[in-house]
């Protein structure tokens, strides 16, 4: 039973490594080619790759195994996905994917490493400051 259990959980760690990665990097590019903030671009770059990091110290390797996507019954769009209005939009949906996604493997590395939802709260609170820096 414990195997099914690492398996549901490293699932769910590596949707939402995925989800939070794909967010920042898209809020990355806005800054980066759409409004030429350097500065900002810079900090949502190494926001991703504390990210990163910090998800290495689970074992990505078995966060990646754990993958099936072919069974995944949430793996469809909503409609308010498939629309956004302008670039302030994708940002802002973007934004608040990789805040919650960051506090989901907060709360799930609790159950792995206890040490590093401390490193993912500390990450979630950088993206607040990011986003609000954004909007000036």
């Amino acid at each position: 039973m414990q195997k099914k259990l690492d398996q549901k959980l490293l699932r769910i760690i590596d949707a939402n490594f995925n989800r939070a990665k794909e967010g920042l990097r898209v809020c990355e590019d806005i800054c980066r080619f759409w409004e030429n903030r350097q500065k900002l671009t810079r900090k949502y770059k190494s926001c991703r790759h504390r990210l990163s990091d910090i998800v290495m110290e689970l074992k990505i390797n078995q966060v990646i195994h754990s993958r099936d996507v072919k069974r995944d019954v949430g793996k469809g769009s909503l409609n308010t996905e498939l629309r956004r209005r302008d670039v302030e939009d994708i940002f802002y949906a973007n934004s608040q994917r990789v805040k919650e996604s960051i506090r989901v493997l907060e709360e799930f590395s609790k159950l792995l490493k206890p040490a590093l939802a401390q490193k993912l709260k500390e990450l979630r609170y950088s993206v607040y400051v990011l986003e609000r820096e954004w909007c000036g």
